[in-house]
Order: structure tokens, then sequence, then C-alpha cells
């Protein structure tokens, strides 16, 4: 098959390395583009993939699917350059998936462009960000969401991708999947930038006792702000694209955090034993559903 990809950065180049170890790697046939252009020239180099053209345009050159490795703003743009002046250059037969993270918007806009689109998300990623920080065994044995479709053909094809990449397809409708990773993904994003806020402050505002608290920083520290490291202008498309469904989620974590504040400015003065269930119950959740 051959796979044309728009935008060549952790995730598309974790696909390409996957591919290119996987058994019967040479039945893969792939071409990359960026603007910069500097993530398909080094995968040329290295011999990860098979061109790496100058243009969009020539990139699409007999793609059987087309591979959309881009945030979801930009994959919003290539969708529409896609039905509009790269329309010739893409062959009425190919397929046109996604990596992005969020489905609704994408869905939507690829439907009403006409063009045939079958949404997908691995569910798989790490803070770093760029082709260099690609890894293939990024997707072994993770879901990999694909958003049905009455186009069976096309559903395969991406299927047969994620199988490829060692990933496990899982069919979820947009909505669907636009709550759920709110939940577990998006949600956790923004309350790790927020913590940095509270406690660190912004850029060029740090909080008053900072510069004390910093150098005692250690572990729980660093878990909790962890995904603040992230590639700031992809953490922002997420939120932009899947905004109702985030903001549901932040509502129930004021909600909670109302309720902890109640608990610790009671006027009788903290409650040990509520606090300590409140603590062991969030454990048990954690353990019930096998988040060790």
């Amino acid at each position: 098959m051959r796979i044309a990809f728009l935008g060549l950065g952790l995730i598309g180049g974790s696909i390409v390395r996957a591919l290119r170890d996987a058994a019967g790697s040479a039945a893969w046939q792939m071409a990359a583009w960026t603007p910069g252009g500097s993530g398909p020239r080094i995968a040329r180099e290295r011999g990860l993939i098979d061109a790496a053209p100058a243009s969009a345009a020539a990139t699409l050159e007999g793609a059987e699917l087309v591979v959309l490795a881009a945030p979801p703003i930009v994959c919003l743009d290539l969708l529409r350059d896609l039905a509009g002046p790269l329309r010739d250059a893409l062959p009425p037969d190919a397929v046109i998936t996604d990596v992005a993270s969020t489905k609704h918007l994408i869905v939507d806009r690829a439907a009403a462009l006409g063009l045939r689109f079958v949404g997908g998300h691995p569910m798989a990623g790490a803070e770093a960000s760029g082709f260099e920080a690609a890894d293939p065994a990024l997707f072994r044995d993770r879901p990999w969401i694909v958003v049905p479709s009455a186009d069976a053909a096309a559903v395969a094809r991406v299927e047969a991708l994620a199988r490829a990449c060692g990933g496990r397809p899982l069919g979820m409708e947009a909505d669907e999947h636009d709550a759920a990773v709110a939940a577990i993904s998006h949600l956790p994003l923004v309350l790790s930038a927020a913590l940095v806020e509270a406690v660190a402050g912004r850029a060029g505002q740090p909080r008053d006792g900072w510069s004390r608290a910093a150098p005692l920083a250690a572990g729980g520290w660093r878990s909790m702000t962890r995904l603040a490291h992230g590639d700031a202008a992809m953490g922002a498309g997420i939120a932009v694209t899947n905004a109702p469904q985030l903001a549901a989620r932040l509502h129930d974590v004021r909600a909670v955090m109302d309720d902890w504040l109640a608990l610790l400015e009671a006027s009788e003065g903290p409650d040990e034993v509520i606090i300590r269930d409140r603590l062991a119950s969030a454990r048990a959740v954690l353990e019930a559903s096998g988040d060790e």
C-alpha cells in the first residue's frame, strides 16, 4: 500500500518507523511532506521512507492512503486543501485518515467537504515532539480509534495500518471518543498547566515563594507537571477543537475542588477520618480499574 504522510512529527514518524520494523515492510511504499521539510528529509536519508517530495501535491501521487499526521487545527486546514487546491492531485480511490487527538470537528469537516475520510487516533503519545522523538514501539498493543463509516473498504485500510503498527483497532463514534479523551487526556493536560500557574506562576510572573519551593520539588511535582512540558501549539489545538467536552470536565473538577475546600476550611477544623476516606476511595477506584 502506498501511503502519503502530510506531517511527520512524533506520531507520523512513529508510524513510519513501526512499518519499517514490521514483517513485510516492503509492502508499504511511503512518501512524506511537511512545510519545513526537515522530518521527511531525515526519514528519507535513513531509508525509512521512499520519497520526500518538495510539495504536498507531489507527495499524494499514487497514494492509496493519506495520513494527516498533524495537530487538530492543521488537520482541518489540510482537509480544506485536499478538497480545494490539492483535489486534482488526490487519487480518486485514496482514503484519507488522521491521527489527531480530537475527532468530532475533523470528521464533520471531512464529511462536509465530500472527502473519502475515516477518522483515526492511536491512543499513544509522549510529551516529546518532532520526528526525532519517534518510537517504533509507541503503538504496540495500544488501542487505535477508528471512527465507523459506511465505507467498509476505507475502514479496512485504516485498520490494516493500525495492525501493521502493532495497534489494536477499536471502533468508536467521534463524539464518544472526544468525551472519553477529554477526561483521560485533555483534562490532565490542562490541570498540569494549571498546577504550574497556581504554584510557580506564569512566564515572567513567578509566584511568591516559588524560588524557595523549586529546589525542594521532587517526584510528586515532576509527575504532576510532566504534561505541561508538552508542545504548546499541540495542546492549544486540542483544547480549541474539544472545548465543550473539556470545559464540562473542568466544571466537574471545580465542583470536587470546592468540596475539598469546604472540608479543609470547616469551622471545627479538618476531619482526618473523612480526608483519609476520600484518599482511600480514590486509590480504590484506581486499583479496581487496573491502574496501579
